[in-house]
């Protein structure tokens, strides 16, 4: 299993360039069966990567383009009248939320009410619509990117949306060697269509199965409740993780040991996945901003395996 995941990784630095441990982030979060955020902005390579992550595990891929005038029919679908010769009848239309991985491309500039149209896609894997319920494919991927709240023109994720991405990691300026690089190579985008499918539905289900099967020793899970317990009692921010964000923990970081093909579970694989699982939950009532919870928590919560 170690190939074709290795395969992956490299296939997919090909296009996004100096970016390994959040490509890493992002097939973790995958093979966790997670959803994931990604926030940064424009410009940054944040629909290239979902494209080109698309094209690597063979999936059926859709895109939104996430605007203040999108309605939740837009993005689920809708019944239409068709009339066949004297008679007609409602047949439902598909929306494009009916893909095995949707880019929900800039989600928070569309108003809360088309935002919340996924809440059950997400965290159900089905959509209701006029009282019919309608299972999604398995397997069922969002990828959501949006721009930092203090553009003009966003709508800030309620923290029940934002608690349904398993993820959310950032992709930040290249450095220097790989930004040249990209100024005197070829379009990114145009190298999409000539990736191979390294991580087919087959080997894609075998993964996540193996997910389940890593061991987590009990000194590694008293390691991560106190984690948990430190959000919510220490930390000094507005929420602690939940007991639905403490499995997500243990399962983002199990993700991440298959990823580095082990079996068991170790310290070193929480610590790796935490900012991306835990920031985006945690609101700092200090002020200090979310992105800071996790380097606080690494340094004052001990292993002591």
């Amino acid at each position: 299993m170690a190939e074709p995941i290795a395969n992956a990784l490299e296939q997919l630095n090909k296009v996004i360039l100096g970016k390994e441990p959040e490509l890493k982030l992002a097939l973790t979060c995958l093979l966790a069966k997670g959803h994931l955020l990604i926030e940064d902005l424009p410009g940054m390579g944040k629909t290239t990567l979902s494209h080109a992550l698309a094209m690597v595990l063979g999936l059926d891929y859709n895109r939104i383009q996430f605007t203040s005038d999108l309605l939740p029919a837009d993005i689920l679908g809708v019944s239409i009248f068709e009339r066949e010769g004297d008679h007609g009848q409602f047949r439902f239309h598909p929306g494009p939320v009916f893909s095995q991985l949707l880019l929900a491309d800039e989600i928070n500039r569309a108003t809360p009410k088309a935002q919340s149209a996924l809440l059950e896609a997400m965290e159900e894997g089905q959509v209701t619509v006029e009282g019919e319920t309608r299972p999604l494919p398995d397997p069922f991927f969002v990828i959501a990117t949006q721009n930092p709240i203090s553009q003009a023109g966003t709508f800030p994720l309620p923290e029940s949306q934002l608690d349904r991405f398993l993820m959310c990691i950032q992709l930040g300026y290249p450095d220097e060697r790989a930004e040249r690089e990209l100024l005197e190579g070829v379009d990114r985008r145009s190298m999409i269509a000539g990736l191979n499918v390294t991580i087919d539905h087959a080997m894609l289900t075998r993964l996540q199965a193996a997910v389940l099967k890593v061991k987590a020793s009990s000194s590694v899970l008293d390691y991560l409740q106190r984690i948990v317990a430190f959000t919510r009692t220490q930390g000094g921010y507005a929420y602690g993780l939940s007991p639905r964000g403490a499995l997500a923990l243990l399962r983002a970081a199990k993700a991440w040991a298959v990823v580095h093909k082990r079996l068991y579970l170790l310290p070193e694989d929480i610590q790796a996945v935490l900012p991306a699982v835990a920031d985006h939950r945690l609101g700092d009532s200090a002020g200090g901003g979310a992105h800071s919870a996790s380097q606080t928590i690494l340094t004052r919560v001990p292993v002591l395996l």
